[in-house]
């Protein structure tokens, strides 16, 4: 039986990288967890930009007509690079592996732990896509909850033409970066936003938003299930957030596990220490989980 700590897992949200997690990831080290993290396909490194997006000023008109070289990235790339990195890690770690997905990430964790829920002590939602089998995350969008949601604003092409949801973090138009910072940033000042901004890229994959979720209680519901809900949040209302919790429990066997914070849609830097604070109670319980079961094999 194993006594080492669990590594974490993280997985982002749409238009982020794995720089989403600098500021948590030493308070987590720093207690003898390891932490990985990954730019998703299509994300971060792996991001390619229209043409329009790098000439400045930005002609709106051609970059809302442009395809996306991002429109070829599948749900099934991401889920492949994460189930990959859950492969290394078990090859160099011990412990047992806690899953934590942000936002749009929630999907790829959902299908991870559907894949390899051996592998999964527990997976962790960050204010995330927590859907009920058969819904994509495009089904969501338009539901009652999200109705107060600010990330549609940010939208500059209509994602069908383009094939990705298209945002320009790179604006220096002060009401378009101000929204940007309502929908995703909100607890943060100006000074910090800027810094936040030069992380993100500007076409996430339409492709994994109308990809719907397949989770079962025989495999996805096998795995201990944590909902980490953020009060302030204007990308994925409170009120959404609550309805995938109890749309999930009603079809999945096993309760979802809910935490809060009084913060808006980024925590990791909002709020690091809460938040480092709240994954290692979940990562205590997984180790003690884990124990028993290794136990009795």
């Amino acid at each position: 039986m194993s006594n080492a700590n669990p590594t974490f897992v993280f997985v982002h949200g749409a238009w982020h990288d794995a720089a989403t997690w600098r500021l948590v990831t030493p308070l987590l080290e720093a207690r003898g967890y390891v932490v990985r993290a990954l730019d998703l396909p299509g994300a971060g490194g792996n991001a390619r930009a229209p043409r329009s997006y790098g000439r400045r000023p930005l002609d709106l008109a051609a970059f809302a007509i442009e395809r996306s070289p991002n429109a070829e990235v599948s749900p099934q790339d991401r889920t492949r690079a994460v189930v990959a990195l859950i492969d290394e890690v078990a090859r160099n770690q011990a412990g047992p592996v806690v899953l934590v997905g942000h936002s749009l990430g929630g999907l790829t964790v959902s299908a991870v732990a559907e894949a390899i829920p051996e592998r999964v002590s527990a997976v962790v939602y960050l204010t995330a896509f927590l859907l009920p089998p058969g819904t994509s995350a495009h089904t969501l969008i338009e539901h009652p909850t999200m109705a107060d949601s600010l990330v549609p604003s940010l939208f500059l092409a209509d994602p069908g033409l383009v094939q990705a949801m298209r945002i320009d973090p790179r604006s220096d138009r002060s009401d378009y970066v101000q929204q940007m910072k309502s929908a995703l940033y909100g607890d943060l000042s100006d000074a910090d936003l800027q810094v936040k901004l030069s992380h993100l890229h500007c076409d996430e994959p339409l492709g994994v938003m109308l990809n719907p979720a397949h989770v079962t209680p025989v495999r996805f519901g096998r795995v201990h299930r944590h909902f980490i809900r953020c009060l302030n949040d204007k990308a994925i209302p409170i009120a959404a957030q609550d309805f995938m919790i109890g749309a999930i429990d009603e079809r999945i066997y096993g309760p979802t596990h809910t935490h809060t914070l009084a913060t808006s849609h980024s925590p990791f830097y909002a709020q690091p220490s809460a938040l480092a604070d709240i994954l290692m109670e979940i990562a205590g319980n997984a180790r003690r989980v884990e124990a028993p079961e290794k136990a009795r094999a």
